[in-house]
């Protein structure tokens, strides 16, 4: 009877380390769509996009799940931003340095790429043209390497 009561503790404290595993509440598994941030350095402005990468998973992109014609808030999930350090020159029209968030009009041939001084919208949903910083047209190609979705603009 005292070597059952002396090894006691030692159970208790085995069951504890065994239900561990099963408890954890925290467990951070990756979003289907994954954040992503570049960062680049190009002359002596650094130019840092944040976005979250959407996946393909068999379903058609452009033209589909992101309607032509439309606005788009250029990934998944949360919005889109660039930040430039320092002011730039985009198709060769001024943009002031700061955050802005980032839009797309696509269309069959060719996307409007839009800097929103709206940072913080979460996606397009309350997108307004009237808080455009710059927008610029560029012809496109559209390439699928993988399960993500790539256009070159």
């Amino acid at each position: 009877m005292k070597q059952i009561i002396r090894n006691i503790p030692l159970f208790a404290a085995f069951l504890g380390l065994a239900t561990i595993p099963m408890s954890r509440a925290d467990l951070n598994l990756p979003e289907t769509s994954q954040l992503a941030i570049n960062k680049q350095r190009i002359g002596l402005t650094d130019i840092t996009i944040t976005y979250h990468r959407p996946l393909v998973n068999g379903r058609k992109i452009w033209g589909g799940l992101v309607p032509f014609g439309e606005v788009w808030r250029a990934g998944a999930n949360e919005n889109t931003t660039i930040e430039f350090s320092d002011p730039v020159s985009v198709e060769g029209k001024p943009l002031a340095k700061g955050i802005y968030g980032l839009h797309m009009i696509p269309t069959a041939d060719s996307w409007t790429v839009i800097f929103s001084k709206m940072a913080t919208a979460w996606g397009s949903y309350t997108y307004k043209q009237e808080e455009d910083a710059l927008r610029v047209k560029r012809e496109t190609a559209y390439e699928r390497n993988g399960g993500s979705a790539r256009v070159r603009v």
